[in-house]
């Protein structure tokens, strides 16, 4: 049995001299140590990062290198015949800002977000969507962030201002965080709500036309509904190194999926050539690549045959006003116009990431994404004291259970359990399960408030139901959604995992109970 606690209330200076991380794992290649300077050779993309990004400054020459895998052996090997190349300076957090987007309806979410963003969707038992690129940022220093929203945003604002704020929450120590609404502005462009995530970025340019003074540099742009660690400035590093325009992380991926992506070509300098969005047929099948110049094997090339953004970009400042505002001042999105137009005329590099990631697009990939994390060893790690996860210090007290039987799971803060079965899945903040229930292969995102015993019993006696799940009731593969409301002797057992089915109603169809 795992407990998922939250980290309440950490303080985290972020105008002090950045921590030191371990490195996330590469495929099957735990890498620690010192960051890696692949060197530039016309047999090999240079500049591309094997897990991280390449062609990253060495900064620490006494830690140990450790290769425990052919991946690493690879790696050792193409240090050892390259050419010394000059890097470039080192990358300072202080001089990048980074933009969180908020995300659209969310429509291949729904019904989670039918009152929420997708950003604010729960994830882990305790945490947000949107405390992922926030803690990352966090982890790498960077402590000038702007989250943009436009749908739903009310519990994603309220999320945000909790958490992350200048008081009782996070201390950023001369950074900041700001939510930037949607909004009109006089003009007939002004009364548009945002059009896409360029035209986003775009209604609000006029914050960094006066960037000198603030000293930023680079600006980072980032998703709200993605499942990773990483560390940024890894990817500014290489930004500044091979002296790119703009630079887009990018990771290997199957055909089943490659479609749903952006998919990019790069040359031997790993510069990208050609970017399609989400390219299907014939198009597809022309975007195929041999990966395995990135350091792939044969037999990872064979199953990662295209190369996908990730929808992670960093913008020289200039470069992103002169293209917003000159260039393509009618493109609406960065994936479908932006970047394939940027790549015939600006120096639009690569950068490869083979570290866990997951984009939370759909309902499958919401669930799988969640059950993942009891993997054993998980490919997505809550446990990372250098580099942990953080959300809204709720001080809520330890979950109690009486008789229980927990397999492989999650119980997050401020539950009670009662002679229940819990077996592989996640159980969320405040959630109550009553005596003879049975959770399997579930995920319970919990609930906003407590009901007290007066008032679970006052409603049982009303022929009401309180919050939570009724005696005796039998629950699986489903997603429960919070502050759910489940009766006694209630079965809900699909034969498959979640795939979204609505039915007319309030609470019940396949997934959403």
């Amino acid at each position: 049995m795992m407990m998922a606690s939250e980290l309440h209330g950490i303080p985290m200076l972020l105008g002090s001299k950045k921590p030191s991380f371990h490195h996330d794992r590469i495929l099957s290649s735990p890498f620690s140590g010192s960051r890696v300077n692949l060197l530039h050779s016309k047999n090999a993309a240079s500049g591309f990062a094997l897990g991280k990004c390449l062609s990253i400054t060495q900064r620490n020459t006494t830690k140990r290198f450790l290769a425990t895998s052919t991946l690493a052996d690879i790696a050792n090997d193409f240090m050892a015949l390259q050419s010394s190349r000059l890097a470039g300076p080192e990358a300072n957090p202080k001089t990048v800002a980074s933009i969180i987007l908020g995300g659209g309806a969310g429509t291949r979410l729904f019904p989670l977000t039918q009152k929420r963003a997708k950003p604010a969707v729960p994830i882990g038992g305790c945490y947000r969507l949107v405390d992922i690129p926030m803690s990352n940022c966090i982890n790498s220093g960077i402590n000038k962030i702007y989250v943009l929203t436009q749908f739903n945003s009310q519990s994603l604002n309220r999320h945000i201002a909790r958490t992350y704020n200048l008081g009782g929450g996070i201390n950023f120590g001369g950074g900041f965080v700001e939510v930037l609404a949607a909004t009109q502005t006089p003009g007939e462009s002004g009364k548009k709500w945002f059009q896409g995530t360029a035209d986003a970025v775009r209604q609000f340019l006029w914050l960094f036309e006066d960037a000198e003074p603030k000293n930023i540099e680079n600006i980072l742009i980032l998703c709200g509904d993605q499942l990773y660690r990483m560390d940024y400035m890894e990817l500014v590093q290489k930004h500044i190194n091979s002296c790119a325009d703009i630079s887009v992380s990018c990771l290997p991926v199957d055909g089943s999926r490659a479609s749903e992506f952006g998919l990019v070509k790069v040359d031997e300098r790993g510069q990208i050539r050609q970017f399609l969005e989400k390219p299907k047929g014939e198009l597809l099948r022309s975007m195929h690549v041999d990966t395995s110049i990135f350091g792939l094997s044969a037999q990872e090339a064979r199953k990662f045959p295209y190369i996908a953004s990730m929808g992670i970009y960093v913008f020289k400042i200039d470069v992103l006003l002169k293209l917003l505002r000159n260039c393509y001042p009618n493109a609406n999105d960065f994936g479908s116009e932006v970047i394939p137009m940027a790549a015939k005329d600006f120096n639009v590099q690569a950068c490869l990431f083979n570290g866990y990631w997951e984009d939370i697009g759909t309902i499958k990939s919401f669930f799988d994404a969640n059950l993942a994390l009891m993997d054993q060893p998980p490919k997505f790690q809550l446990y990372d004291q250098s580099k942990p996860i953080f959300t809204c210090p709720r001080f809520l007290p330890p979950t109690k259970m009486e008789k229980c039987q927990v397999i492989n799971s999650l119980i997050s803060d401020g539950c009670f359990l009662r002679e229940c079965i819990v077996e592989h899945s996640i159980v969320g903040i405040r959630s109550r399960l009553d005596s003879g229930v049975q959770l399997k292969d579930t995920m319970m995102m919990g609930a906003d408030y407590y009901q007290t015993e007066a008032e679970i019993a006052a409603l049982l006696a009303s022929g009401n139901v309180p919050i939570g799940i009724g005696k005796d009731s039998k629950i699986k593969n489903c997603i429960i959604d919070k502050n759910a409301r489940i009766g006694n002797n209630v079965i809900i057992a699909n034969k498959e995992a979640p795939n979204l089915n609505q039915t007319k109603g309030l609470m019940v169809t396949q997934v959403y109970v």
